[in-house]
C-alpha cells in the first residue's frame, strides 16, 4: 500500500516551485549550530519558497556517518519550523534518501514519519548496480514515501544513466517528480525523453538540477512525436543547490518565467541574458573550475558574508574553498549585484532579531 501524496501537495508540485537545497550550520567545532540552521530555514521561507529539500548533497551526506548521525535532527529542525510558521499546508518538504536498499527504506520511513512528503533517491554510491537493482531499489523505496527521482552529476558521486533506466523508472507508481542534474544536456535531452514516452509522464513533475543552466532548463519546451502524438514537457521548477543563496531572486526568477514570454516577447530576451549570468555566478559558488571541490563551501561563504551563516566549515575537514574562490565570489558581487538579494537578507536579520528569536526558549 503506497503512502499517497495528498492532492494539494501533488498540485502544489506541478504547478513549479522552488525548492533550495537546504545546507547544514555548523560551529566551528564541528557541531550543529542549531539556531542558524532554524534561522536559514526561516530565511528560505521569508523568501516565498514552495519546498524545502533536506538531507540532500548540499545538506552533507556526512550526517549520515555514524559517528555524526544528524539526519534525523536536521529534517526535524526544518519541519518543526514550517509548522511553527503556519506553513505546514503550503510547504512541500523532501528529504534525502542514499544507500543501498535496506538504507534507503529505512530513510524513506523516517522520512515519512517525521511528516515529508518526498523522498529525493539518489543513486550516488551505487554505480556497479544494474539498472535491474536500482529498479528494485526505487521500488522498495516508493513503498514507503512518494519518490522524487534524482539524476545526480558524476562529478560528484552520481552515474550515468540511460534511457532504459529512466523510461522504467517513469513507471514506478509512485515516482511523482524527478530531479534532472547531471550538467550535461545529453543527459537531460534523454530523460526528458524516456519520460515522454512513459504512459506515466502526465503525473511526473519535471524539476531541474542543472545548476549551470537553470534558466534554459525553465525556458525550454521539450517537444516529441511517440506514435504521430506530439507530446510535450517542460522543467516547472528547480530543486538546486544554487538556490540555497539569493534565493529571493530566485523566487523572483521563477515567477518570470512562469509568466509565460514567448519567442516574441521581448522578456525571453532578458531572462535568457539573466541565465547566462546565473550560469556564471554557480560557476564560481559550485566551484566548476576545480571540479567542484568546493561547492558546498562556495555556498557556505554567499551566506557568511550575509550573515546567514558564522563560517563555512564542513564535517569533512578537507572540504573547503578553492585557492582563488573567495576572490572570484568578490567578481561575480560586483558583477551581477541585480541577481543577489543581501537587502532582502539584511532586512530579515533586521526582523529576527526584533523578533527577539530564540530557539532555546523554543
Amino acid at each position: 500500500m503506497h503512502f499517497e501524496l495528498p492532492t494539494y501537495i501533488n498540485e502544489l508540485l506541478h504547478s513549479g516551485i522552488v525548492i533550495p537545497a537546504h545546507p547544514l550550520a555548523l560551529c566551528a567545532d564541528g557541531t550543529l549550530d542549531e539556531d542558524r540552521q532554524r534561522r536559514l530555514t526561516r530565511y528560505y521561507l521569508a523568501c516565498g519558497v514552495g519546498g524545502l529539500a533536506v538531507g540532500v548533497h548540499t545538506t552533507q551526506f556526512e550526517i549520515r556517518d555514524p559517528s555524526v548521525r544528524l539526519l534525523e535532527r536536521v529534517l526535524r529542525l526544518a519541519k518543526e519550523e514550517v509548522d511553527l510558521a503556519g506553513l505546514t499546508d503550503r510547504i512541500i518538504l523532501v528529504a534525502g534518501i542514499v544507500g543501498h536498499t535496506e538504507q534507503a527504506v529505512e530513510e524513506a520511513r523516517l522520512a515519512r514519519d517525521l511528516g515529508y512528503h518526498l523522498g529525493l533517491l539518489s543513486n550516488g554510491g551505487l554505480g556497479d548496480w544494474t539498472n535491474e537493482a536500482l529498479i528494485r531499489r526505487a521500488e522498495a523505496v516508493a513503498d514507503e514515501i512518494p519518490v522524487f527521482g534524482f539524476y545526480l552529476q558524476p562529478a560528484v558521486g552520481g552515474r550515468i544513466l540511460d534511457y532504459d533506466y529512466w523510461y522504467r523508472f517513469a513507471g514506478i507508481p509512485n515516482v511523482r517528480a524527478i530531479k534532472v542534474a547531471p550538467f550535461n544536456r545529453y543527459h537531460t535531452l534523454e530523460v526528458m525523453r524516456a519520460v515522454c514516452a512513459s504512459p506515466r509522464r502526465d503525473e511526473i513533475a519535471m524539476y531541474t538540477g542543472n545548476d549551470d543552466h537553470i534558466l534554459g532548463d525553465l525556458l525550454t519546451n521539450y517537444r516529441f512525436r511517440r506514435n504521430g502524438i506530439e507530446v510535450n514537457k517542460r522543467f516547472v521548477g528547480g530543486l538546486l543547490g544554487h538556490w540555497a543563496v539569493w534565493t529571493h531572486k530566485a523566487v523572483e526568477l521563477l515567477a518570470q518565467v512562469k509568466a509565460g514570454p514567448d519567442h516574441d516577447d521581448p522578456g525571453l530576451g532578458a531572462l535568457l541574458t539573466a541565465g547566462i549570468a546565473v550560469t556564471d555566478m554557480n560557476a564560481v559558488i559550485f566551484d566548476a573550475s576545480h571540479h567542484f571541490r568546493g561547492c558546498i563551501p562556495g555556498i557556505h561563504e554567499v551566506l557568511r558574508r550575509q550573515g546567514l551563516l558564522a563560517g563555512t566549515w564542513c564535517l569533512n575537514p578537507n572540504e573547503v574553498l578553492s585557492t582563488g574562490q573567495a576572490e572570484a565570489i568578490d567578481r561575480i558581487y560586483s558583477m551581477y549585484p541585480e541577481h543577489t538579494d543581501d537587502v532582502f537578507v539584511s532586512r530579515f536579520l533586521e526582523n529576527e532579531a526584533r523578533s527577539g528569536y530564540d530557539t532555546k526558549d523554543r
